[in-house]
């Protein structure tokens, strides 16, 4: 196991989330929280986070000590979570923790600079969230933001309660799309480019035997 220079940032936020489950578990002690890249969807990495013994951790994979807790990067999501960040939205106890990568598998939205919003089409479109939309998914802790504008498509990133959310795809098929078509003519697909595989609910699964 390699322990050299940290691969990911983790905030004490996302340590006490971690320790805060881990506590939960008999085998408490000899338990680390593993961070794998599952694959891509969306052009956007996807993740498991779940709680692994410590000893398992093979040569090749990055040990990182955070005070009392180990965090393992298998040596195959090295690469692809190097300078990323692991954060913690919301409380400690209905809180999850999330990944916010700035590495991307392709040249998707979320590996570019970030996008000019200062045109009409993009100004229409936050001031539909910022009036309509958000103050509505905002009863159930959620919010969404605009991204980017490229021809007849809005790009939007969903955060707090949408996050992971299993009502997402409903939320944004037949709430969100429909008022921005409405409201800007010229937004003919809203495509959601949210990291759900690090958004509430389950963050961790048990510790694998």
């Amino acid at each position: 196991m390699s322990e050299h220079e940290p691969v990911l940032t983790v905030t004490d936020a996302a340590r006490e989330k971690a320790l805060l489950f881990r506590s939960r578990d008999a085998n408490a002690d000899r338990l680390a929280l593993w961070l794998e890249v599952t694959g891509v969807q969306g052009g956007k990495y996807q993740y498991n986070m779940y709680l692994q013994f410590l000893d398992r951790a093979a040569p090749g994979d990055v040990v990182q000590h955070h005070d009392d807790l180990a965090v393992v990067i298998p040596e195959g999501s090295v690469d692809a979570l190097r300078g990323a960040t692991l954060d913690r939205t919301g409380d400690l106890e209905t809180g999850g923790i999330f990944v916010d990568n700035p590495n991307s598998p392709s040249p998707a939205i979320g590996s570019r600079p970030p996008a000019d919003l200062s045109g009409d089409v993009p100004q229409r479109v936050i001031q539909v969230l910022d009036q309509q939309i958000n103050p509505s998914i905002a009863a159930h802790g959620g919010r969404a933001e605009l991204v980017a504008v490229e021809d007849d498509t809005a790009y939007l990133r969903l955060s707090g309660g949408c996050q992971g959310c299993g009502m997402a795809s409903v939320t944004l098929g037949q709430g969100i799309e429909v008022a921005l078509r409405e409201a800007v003519p010229e937004i003919a697909k809203v495509v959601d480019v949210t990291d759900h595989a690090a958004g509430t609910n389950p963050y961790f699964e048990s510790a694998k035997k």
